[in-house]
C-alpha cells in the first residue's frame, strides 16, 4: 500500500509540473476572443487554428487587441510566429488607453517583435512615451534568438520595477523601471508604410500570465537599464558597477580648479547635478582617477545648450588648446547650438570625440534620437588597450583606438594638435563642464574593468 501510495504522489507531482505554473491562467481560450477588445487602429484580428491572427492593413495606426483585465506583478508567457512577410509587432504590457492621454492612444511598455535586419526583438520600448529602454545593440546575442517563420517562446517578467523578456530561453532584456505598476497586454499589428505591406500576419497562441507566488529567474548576466534615478540594483553591484555620485552630497567631487566643490553655479536638488545657467560655477571633475573602465549616465541639456564629460582628464586646464586635458564626450542641443556647424565633419555634435571624431549617423527612432529637455543616456567604454566606444542611448555611436596612427593624424588636424601625447593617458579624472548653459546629470555610475 506505501508503494501504491508514493507511485500516486510522484504521478501527481510529475503531472503538475507537465501543466505548467501552477498559479498561472490562460488569457485565450483558444476559440474566441472573450476578454479581449480593440483599440486605436483597424487591424483584423481572428482565431484561427488555436491562435489569435493580426494582419496588417493599409491605412491604419498601430493596432491593439487588450485584455479586458489589468495585471501589476506577473510573469507573463506566449509563443509568436510570422509567416507572411516580416512585419514589426510587439506586446504590450502594463499599459493604459486613457481620455487624458492623446485621446485614448495606447502607451505604455512594449516587448518587440522585430524580424527585420534590425533584429531588436525583445528589447522593451515604451511606445507613444519616452521609446527605447533597451537595444539589440546592448545585447548583441539576443539577435539571433528570434526566428522568422517559426514558432517563438517568449517570457515576460513583469516584478516590482524589475522588468525582463527572454526569447526560447534566452536572455534579452532586462530593465528598471517604475512609471507605471499596472495595465493590460495587448497584442500590436504595427501600422505599415507601402500598400503592398497589407496583409502581412503575426500568429499568437498559448498567453498566460501568472500572478502569485512569482518567482524571477536567476539573473540574466546581460547590461541592466536602470531608470530609476541614482539607483544601484544589487545585481548591477555584483557585476561591479558602483555610483560615481551619490545623488545627495558633493562626496568624491571637487571644482576643476578649486580644492573644494563650487559655491555656486551648481545644484543638487531633486538627485540631480546640474548646472545653473550662467552660475560661473566652473567645470566639476572627480576626486579619484580612473584607468580602464566603463562610465555611464543620465544627461538633460536645454535649449541650445553646451557642455561635455570627460575623461582620462590629466589637467583641468592645457595651455596649448585652452580646454582641459582629456578626451570629451559632446553634450549638445545639435540643432540650435553653433558648436554642431563648427569642427570637421561634425566632429563636434552630441557624442562625438570633440573636435576628433565625429559620432556616427543617428537613428530617428523614438528615445534614440537626441531631445531636448528629456533625459537621455550616455555611456562611455575605455578599455586598457586603447579602445573606446561611445554609446548614445543604447546605441553605439562611436568606436576609436588611441594611440594608433588614425587617432594620432585626428589629434593633429584639431584644436589639441600642440599637446603632446593628448588623450593618450593611462589614467585620468572624469570632469562634468560647466559651460555657462542649463545640463543636468544623474545616476552617474561607474564599473572599473
Amino acid at each position: 500500500m506505501k508503494r501504491v501510495v508514493a507511485a500516486l504522489a510522484m504521478l501527481a507531482l510529475t503531472n503538475a509540473a507537465s501543466a505548467g505554473p501552477k498559479h498561472a491562467e490562460s488569457i485565450f481560450d483558444g476559440k474566441t476572443l472573450k476578454g479581449w477588445k480593440q483599440l486605436n487602429g483597424a487591424a483584423d484580428y481572428q482565431v484561427v487554428d488555436g491562435a489569435i491572427v493580426g494582419t496588417t492593413k493599409a491605412g491604419v495606426p498601430n493596432s491593439f487587441l487588450v485584455t479586458e483585465k489589468t495585471f501589476g506583478d506577473f510573469v507573463l508567457e506566449f509563443d509568436v510566429r510570422q509567416d507572411v512577410g516580416p512585419a514589426n509587432s510587439g506586446v504590450q504590457f502594463r499599459s493604459l488607453s486613457t481620455p487624458e492621454f492623446e485621446n485614448g492612444r495606447v502607451h505604455g511598455y512594449q516587448t518587440d517583435i522585430d524580424p527585420s535586419p534590425r533584429q531588436w526583438s525583445g528589447q522593451i520600448y515604451e511606445e507613444a512615451q519616452r521609446g527605447w529602454f533597451s537595444t539589440g545593440e546592448t545585447n548583441p546575442a539576443s539577435k539571433a534568438l528570434y526566428k522568422f517563420g517559426q514558432w517563438n517562446h517568449y517570457r515576460v517578467e513583469a516584478i516590482g520595477p524589475r522588468l525582463r523578456v527572454w526569447i526560447n530561453d534566452g536572455a534579452v532584456a532586462d530593465v528598471i523601471d517604475d512609471a507605471t505598476r499596472e495595465g493590460f497586454i495587448g497584442l500590436q499589428v504595427h501600422s505599415i508604410n507601402k500598400p503592398e505591406e497589407a496583409g502581412r500576419t503575426v500568429s499568437w497562441r498559448k498567453l498566460t500570465v501568472q500572478t502569485r507566488n512569482l518567482k524571477p529567474k536567476p539573473p540574466m548576466g546581460i547590461f541592466i537599464r536602470n531608470n530609476i534615478p541614482n539607483d544601484l540594483n544589487a545585481e548591477e553591484k555584483a557585476q561591479g558597477w558602483r555610483l560615481l555620485w551619490d545623488g545627495k552630497t558633493a562626496a568624491g567631487w571637487r571644482g576643476a580648479r578649486a580644492e573644494g566643490f563650487p559655491a555656486q553655479g551648481w545644484s543638487m536638488a531633486n538627485g540631480e547635478l546640474s548646472v545653473l545657467p550662467k552660475g560661473r560655477g566652473g567645470d566639476i571633475m572627480t576626486e579619484e582617477e580612473f584607468g580602464a573602465f566603463e562610465l555611464q549616465m543620465d544627461f538633460k541639456v536645454s535649449t541650445a545648450a553646451n557642455s561635455g564629460i570627460f575623461y582620462l582628464l590629466t589637467s583641468p586646464h592645457d595651455p596649448a588648446s585652452g580646454a582641459p586635458n582629456g578626451l570629451e564626450f559632446q553634450i549638445l542641443d545639435d540643432e540650435r547650438h553653433p558648436d554642431a556647424r563648427i569642427g570637421a565633419d561634425g566632429n563636434r555634435t552630441l557624442a562625438s570625440l570633440y573636435d576628433i571624431y565625429p559620432r556616427a549617423k543617428l537613428m530617428t527612432n523614438v528615445g534614440i534620437g537626441p531631445r531636448v529637455d528629456a533625459w537621455q543616456h550616455a555611456r562611455i567604454v575605455a578599455r586598457a588597450d586603447g579602445s573606446v566606444e561611445h554609446w548614445l542611448n543604447g546605441v553605439k555611436v562611436l568606436e576609436f583606438q588611441r594611440g594608433s596612427n588614425d587617432y594620432r593624424a585626428h589629434v593633429a588636424a584639431s584644436k589639441f594638435k600642440n599637446t603632446p601625447g593628448f588623450g593618450e593617458a593611462p589614467k585620468g579624472r572624469i570632469l562634468l563642464q560647466d559651460h555657462g548653459d542649463a545640463v543636468s546629470f544623474r545616476s552617474i555610475k561607474i564599473k572599473p574593468l
